[in-house]
């Protein structure tokens, strides 16, 4: 587009996030993307913009508005009712090119992971993948670093006037975090994991107020080199860690019996009313899917209970479930870390005291 530079910074202003939809289905993710983009325009005195393509989909736009959104660009096409990368890249990039925001964020999904890079190489700017934190505010950031990290944050010099969205992310397969910033071009762009950013509530009043603007899509057949002909939905279940209220995860404690390990922590998640986890260990030996996963690598959590059964407590698994409201770690090692972070701990054989940890549970639903 005539006019459009990545490099000339003080044109861009704004946050915007990219709202994901399935057959007219908005995801989780987006509402948790705009709840964070709500703090980041925040910050920097910007409007925060959802921009939400489809076909027939405007009816959605408001849900966004109540989770924080000031304005929802709307994009509306029979060409855009399923996802397709090139129609997708074409809109959005067009859209971007002319409005020009400073910040563009979009959930770490199959379509985010796939739609993001393409866009960030047609816009001439960098994207930072699968990020777990964001920050704009150096101040906040430093109090980010303080409790994270171990860099000795007031022997360092930072730029406190300093705009740029600072982009965290697991690097070298987890063992660090590594930060970082896009300063010479715009927008920044970054995929955020889902289930890292904390939802905000839901606001009626807001959901009402919100500025809902339909745009006008060029967009031609000859634009898109692949055509849907068929979705079919994932037969096998998958677990549903990230929107569960009680995870029991199993970690290399278990190796001495694995089977009577993962039944025990089934008998206690089902107890509980709530579904199994595991460890990078326990994936990675092949005992349960990668959807079980939970730690950098894996899923981030949240639920109000998280029981750790033969979990050591990795940084990195850590990471992923350090928020959830009650922890409760079993472990026979005494100095095992996860101890550090858990609310109750209880040293000893976990094919011992998970039983009982059964039988209590019954009792109290009976």
């Amino acid at each position: 587009m005539k006019g459009y530079s990545s490099t000339n910074i003080d044109d861009f202003r704004g946050v915007w996030v990219f709202c994901e939809q399935r057959q007219g289905q908005l995801s989780e993710t987006n509402f948790e993307l705009i709840s964070e983009g709500r703090k980041l325009a925040d910050e920097l005195g910007v409007e925060l913009v959802g921009l939400l393509l489809g076909d027939d989909i405007k009816h959605r736009a408001n849900e966004l508005g109540g989770y924080g959104a000031d304005r929802v660009l709307v994009c509306e096409s029979p060409m855009l009712k399923e996802y397709t990368t090139d129609a997708y890249t074409k809109v959005v990039c067009d859209v971007v090119k002319e409005r020009k925001p400073e910040i563009l964020l979009f959930g770490a999904t199959s379509i985010g992971r796939d739609l993001a890079p393409r866009c960030a190489a047609r816009l001439h700017t960098g994207l930072t993948a699968d990020c777990t934190h964001l920050d704009v505010d150096v101040r906040k950031y430093l109090e980010y670093l303080r409790k994270n990290s171990t860099l000795k944050v007031e022997e360092e010099s930072f730029d406190m006037e300093d705009r740029n969205l600072k982009m965290t992310r697991p690097a070298f397969g987890g063992h660090l975090m590594a930060t970082i910033i896009c300063p010479r071009f715009r927008p920044c762009m970054s995929t955020v994991r889902p289930g890292v950013m904390k939802k905000a509530s839901y606001d009626e009043e807001k959901a009402r107020s919100v500025i809902v603007e339909s745009l006008t899509v060029s967009l031609s057949q000859d634009d898109i080199r692949t055509k849907v002909l068929e979705v079919v939905k994932e037969t096998r279940k998958m677990v549903d860690l990230v929107g569960s209220e009680v995870i029991v995860a199993v970690g290399r404690g278990i190796s001495s019996d694995v089977e009577r390990g993962i039944e025990l922590a089934e008998q206690l998640a089902d107890a509980l009313g709530g579904v199994i986890g595991a460890s990078r260990a326990v994936v990675d030996e092949g005992w349960l899917p990668t959807d079980h996963q939970v730690g950098q690598t894996g899923k981030t959590v949240r639920p109000k209970i998280y029981i750790a059964l033969g979990i050591s407590g990795a940084i990195q698994h850590q990471a992923g479930m350090q928020d959830a409201e009650c922890i409760i770690a079993v472990n026979k090692n005494e100095a095992a870390p996860i101890f550090e972070t858990a609310d109750y701990g209880i040293c000893g054989d976990l094919f011992s005291i998970v039983p009982l940890m059964i039988e209590q549970a019954k009792a109290q639903r009976s």
